[in-house]
């Protein structure tokens, strides 16, 4: 096939030999690449979602969650510029005036999305990520005309159905509950439903490496962000906020960095070796242990509300799965509703009539 014509979803190239943080691991068998890279990621996502809730309780930094956006951007660029050298990708395949629009999307999902923090309970936020298929799949509709089976809408129902129960119990137990977050995160999700179909047609479109979407992304994304703060005077004061701490808002912000784009890209190493369903059922107990280890390191109100709503969540991500190793459509739905109508129609008129003769 064509260089032209291959879609990458993966950032690293195509080769026998699968890599970690530069070890080679191919010489292991398949089962142990898979415990290996979930461990790895089990590292760095939760040491990413420690650093990130550890940060906000920094005294006062609650209105900077926007400059610790600009700083990531900075660090994913400096990664991103760093790896397409190494792996020798020179020359740009995606228009400028596309990235210009996937930057904007990029700096809404993370922007959005770190500064609900300030306003927001930290596993509430991880559930709303969670739910991330609901405004997914309206934007493949809208955007790429693709249709869905019954099963996608019913996983949607129940994500919406647990994300609803949860916030409602969060608003119940925090005294310090703001709808503001709850606008900022579900506008994080709606850029990111965006990017997420836009990115696969330009890749699909052109063939471009995903390190080059990651770099171009976020440098441009970086540069909008600057340019925006410095006119409305939050990167001064952003600095200023940060020159006072250094040591644990620049090290803490560096660390989140590092964790999370390191983790990116273990995770997609995990999809090449066992494929997309392995890798978002990984995710989904990082997730879980994630939410665990805010309520044990980071003193908050605690309900049982909380525990169900999240599981009815998670049967909804695994519906969502299912459904994708197991398509339906809404004609195959109705042909086995009706056998099963038929079913328990014939089960019942022989119970009738095994009755009626028992009685005569």
């Amino acid at each position: 096939m064509s260089t032209n014509t291959h879609l990458i979803l993966n950032p690293l190239p195509e080769e026998t030999s699968t890599c970690i943080l530069c070890f080679d691991i191919s010489k292991y068998g398949k089962t142990v690449q898979f415990l290996i890279c979930s461990f790895v990621i089990f590292v760095f996502f939760l040491l990413y979602g420690y650093f990130q809730e550890l940060i906000f309780t920094i005294e006062g930094f609650h209105p900077y969650g926007w400059f610790l956006t600009l700083f990531q951007f900075g660090c994913y660029s400096i990664f991103g510029f760093t790896e397409t050298r190494l792996r020798g990708i020179i020359h740009r395949r995606i228009p400028l005036k596309t990235y210009f629009f996937l930057a904007l999307l990029t700096l809404g999902t993370m922007g959005f999305s770190n500064a609900s923090l300030g306003f927001l309970n930290y596993p509430t936020q991880v559930i709303f990520k969670c739910c991330k298929l609901i405004p997914v799949m309206a934007g493949s509709i809208l955007i790429q005309g693709k249709k869905y089976g019954p099963l996608d809408f019913g996983a949607a129902v129940l994500m919406c159905i647990g994300l609803t129960l949860f916030t409602l119990a969060d608003s119940q137990v925090q005294p310090n509950f703001n709808t503001t977050g709850i606008i900022m995160i579900s506008m994080a999700l709606l850029c990111d439903a965006i990017i997420g179909n836009v990115q696969e047609k330009s890749i699909k479109a052109y063939g471009a490496d995903i390190a080059e979407v990651v770099f171009y992304s976020y440098s441009i994304g970086f540069l909008y962000l600057f340019f925006i703060m410095t006119l409305t005077g939050h990167l001064q004061d952003g600095f200023i906020f940060f020159s006072k701490n250094p040591r644990e808002c620049y090290g803490y912000a560096f660390i989140f960095s590092v964790t999370g784009y390191l983790g990116i890209q273990i995770v997609l190493t995990l999809v090449k070796i066992s494929g997309a369903f392995a890798a978002v059922t990984v995710t989904t107990f990082r997730k879980a242990f994630t939410i665990i280890i805010s309520f044990i390191f980071f003193s908050k109100p605690f309900t049982i509300q909380y525990l169900w709503s999240g599981l009815i969540v998670v049967l909804g991500i695994y519906l969502n799965l299912y459904a994708k190793k197991n398509s339906i459509s809404f004609s195959d739905l109705e042909l086995k509703i009706e056998h099963l109508f038929r079913y328990f129609t014939l089960r019942f008129s022989s119970r009738r009539h095994n009755h009626y003769m028992s009685t005569i």
